[in-house]
C-alpha cells in the first residue's frame, strides 16, 4: 500500500530514499519544495491533523511514538484506508534545507 502512495510522491524531487517498505517509508526532500509536498499530502490524506506550530495531542504522541514522535514544529497527516491507517510526518531539519518524510501503515 505505501509503495502506491510513494509512487505519487515520485513526481517531486527526492533528495534521499532512506527506506521504502510495505509498512514504513522514509524519504528526504528539499525545503524549497515544501509547498508542493504539503499540497500532495493534503490531496492524499486531507488536512493535517497536527499542523506545524501546534502542540501535539496525547493521541498524536502515542500514534507516532514508535517512529520518533511528533514535535510542535513538525506536521502530521493521518488517513484511514479501510484495512489500515496511514500516518505521514514531515520533520524539517535544523539546516533549513531538508525535510524528512516518514510514512507508516498502522
Amino acid at each position: 500500500m505505501l509503495k502506491n502512495i510513494i509512487d505519487q510522491f515520485c513526481i517531486l524531487e527526492i533528495y534521499e530514499k532512506r527506506s521504502i517498505g510495505d509498512k514504513y517509508c522514509e524519504l528526504v526532500f528539499y525545503n524549497k519544495d515544501i509547498e508542493q509536498w504539503s499540497k500532495l499530502c493534503v490531496d492524499i490524506f486531507g488536512q493535517a491533523v497536527k499542523p506545524s506550530g501546534v502542540k501535539p495531542a496525547k493521541d498524536d504522541l502515542r500514534l507516532t511514538e514508535e517512529y520518533g514522535g511528533i514535535f510542535p514544529n513538525q506536521i502530521l497527516f493521518k488517513k484511514d484506508f479501510g484495512n489500515s491507517i496511514v500516518i505521514v510526518m514531515l520533520w524539517p531539519w535544523q539546516d533549513a534545507v531538508h525535510t524528512t518524510l516518514k510514512m507508516a501503515a498502522l
